[in-house]
């Protein structure tokens, strides 16, 4: 059975489908699971599967798509990064499955979309992803877009990871002989908007502290792209640790680590 990161390696983001809708049984078993996609923050997010065609919906950066989910959530405390963290369990079942996934945030005509998923008074839907066997060949747009945010490249290990503070970064070497490689490898992997990787973290002794990085245009009125960007992070990170048989504990209790500017403390996992 292989660990969580040698999944997470296999996936890429998928906008190029074979034009074919998803078997009765295939849907069933994702609906199900998104029934049970929970998260550590104690938080409900909704999944809505719209058929492309009963809709009328469609997506500029997509070929050969028949089905979508798209992810809901109430405005709250921490609630971008519990839709992170269960949106990304549920893409990683699909992929789990055989099935292609892309996290889509803005190229969709977002009003259609908010109407399919029927959208609630203080509810947002920041992201929709679709569903599909992935098409035998790329589309060009697909590699294009590819190619322009730099989908098969990521910072290195010591531009986002740190040791006590943010003037130790961390090597893989430090990391190997730490036995957190493959736990800090799979949030180094996980995907983000415009590949943007917001995450920071800082070891002390078994506890891994969670930063977000800012980079300007991912606030919304009503959402934090980058903090939904955390959460996956946080769902890859506590996976990792699962599959090895460890405990990891989610908290919010800040540490005395001075942080950057426009750097800002999310959560903490003890291990």
């Amino acid at each position: 059975m292989k660990s969580f990161v040698e999944l997470a390696k296999t996936r890429r983001s998928v906008r190029s489908f074979d034009g074919n809708s998803l078997p009765e049984e295939t849907l069933k078993e994702l609906k199900q699971y998104a029934e049970e996609a929970s998260n550590p923050f104690g938080i409900k997010v909704r999944f809505e599967f719209l058929d492309a065609d009963e809709h009328k919906l469609s997506s500029p950066v997509l070929t050969g798509e028949k089905c979508y989910v798209s992810g809901v959530v109430a405005r709250g405390e921490h609630a971008e990064e519990a839709y992170g963290y269960s949106f990304e369990k549920l893409l990683m079942k699909a992929h789990e499955m055989g099935l292609g996934t892309v996290w889509i945030g803005g190229t969709m005509p977002r009003e259609k979309f908010e109407q399919a998923t029927g959208l609630a008074e203080g509810e947002i839907m920041p992201c929709m992803s679709p569903l599909g066997k992935t098409a035998r060949k790329m589309s060009v747009k697909e590699a294009v877009m590819r190619k322009g945010v730099k989908a098969d490249s990521r910072l290195k290990f010591e531009e986002l990871f740190y040791v006590g503070n943010f003037e130790t970064p961390m090597t893989e070497q430090y990391a190997k002989e730490h036995g957190l490689f493959d736990d800090l490898e799979a949030v180094r992997v996980a995907p983000s908007a415009v590949n943007k990787q917001p995450w920071r973290v800082v070891v002390e002794g078994q506890k891994a502290h969670f930063y977000e990085k800012h980079d300007k245009g991912y606030m919304t009125p009503d959402y934090d792209l980058q903090k939904i960007d955390l959460g996956i992070a946080l769902y890859h990170f506590e996976s990792q640790l699962v599959s090895e048989m460890r405990k990891p504990v989610l908290s919010f209790e800040a540490p005395a680590v001075k942080a950057p500017e426009g750097v800002d403390y999310v959560a903490t996992y003890s291990f």
